[in-house]
């Protein structure tokens, strides 16, 4: 007899707020690092974090 379990469902690591959260706390980032080459990335980050959000 050959049993099949179906993988467990993943769950939400981090929740709505934690996405408001962290897009207010890499915002405020931002404004610190805007004149450094690797502010671009921040800013990309916080952009998808506005879509997940």
């Amino acid at each position: 007899m050959t049993t099949t379990t179906e993988p467990t469902r993943s769950r939400a690591v981090f929740s709505t707020e934690d996405f408001e959260l962290m897009k207010e706390a890499v915002g405020e980032y931002i404004k610190k690092i805007q004149d450094e080459p690797r502010s671009s990335k921040f800013v990309n980050l916080y952009h998808r974090l506005g879509r997940l959000g």
